[in-house]
């Protein structure tokens, strides 16, 4: 059933905020965000906020989102000073009063056509989290082979170690109910890359609905992850709550 209380959000306030986590993007912010904003005015129905979320950025990344802001209705820039994508989502999320909360990487990898199908479970009350997914039938996806081999091998691992039962925990595009950030996000420690795989596992061992959505998706070429370092702190992260997960009793989230 609907929950009406997305309905009696003042209509100058957004139902969807898009956070976008950006670390020195001075090439791909402007023409994505403005891409991005476009797709939102032209197709979305419900009002929404763009927030460009800055993790320390040292290049010109900063006064372009400053500009952005200033120039699009709609949009908002926030800066950290300290470096990592789950800092930077846990800060736009957390200063965010939409019903709805997601986020995508600034590349726009994954094909803006299945940004409403991401959040429209969310906004009925269908669903508490949704993820786009590169790994179910239906999702076409065009990237080397040495980037797909590690993205099966991780979530083969997840499943192996933690028993997950989604299918893609890295893909850059999710959403998630912002009463279920608010009861989520003080349990998650990591302020990095494994902060999504952490809110997906909690959220998942608390009995919450996860909503996955085949997405196409295009691997960008340029882009500065660090994938051994990357996969280093991801496995880290997956000792780490195999450690804790056998020990915690079901949490305030369950109930």
């Amino acid at each position: 059933m609907p929950r009406p209380a997305l309905l009696r959000t003042p209509p100058e306030e957004p139902v969807l905020d898009v956070a976008v986590p950006v670390f020195n993007e001075e090439k791909d912010l402007e023409p994505n965000v403005r891409r991005l904003h476009a797709h939102l005015r032209d197709t979305f129905p419900y009002p929404f906020r763009i927030t460009i979320a800055d993790n320390a950025s040292t290049d010109r990344t900063p006064a372009i989102a400053a500009r952005l802001a200033a120039e699009l209705a709609g949009v908002t820039s926030l800066r950290l000073a300290e470096k990592g994508r789950g800092r930077a989502l846990r800060a736009a999320w957390s200063g965010s009063r939409a019903p709805v909360l997601a986020y995508l990487d600034v590349d726009l990898s994954t094909g803006l056509t299945a940004l409403l199908p991401l959040v429209a479970p969310l906004i009925s009350g269908h669903s508490d989290l949704a993820i786009g997914t590169r790994l179910a039938p239906g999702a076409r996806v065009v990237r080397g082979t040495k980037r797909e081999v590690i993205s099966r091998c991780y979530n083969v691992l997840l499943r192996c170690t933690l028993a997950v039962g989604f299918s893609d925990a890295q893909c850059g595009f999710k959403a998630v109910r912002r009463e279920t950030a608010e009861r989520l996000l003080p349990l998650v420690r990591d302020g990095e890359w494994f902060f999504d795989t952490e809110l997906l596992v909690l959220a998942e061992r608390a009995g919450l609905r996860i909503h996955e959505v085949p997405v196409d998706w295009v691997d960008d070429p340029d882009s500065s992850v660090d994938l051994f370092a990357t996969a280093l702190a991801d496995l880290r992260g997956i000792a780490r709550m195999r450690r804790t997960l056998g020990r915690r009793r079901p949490g305030p989230v369950a109930r």
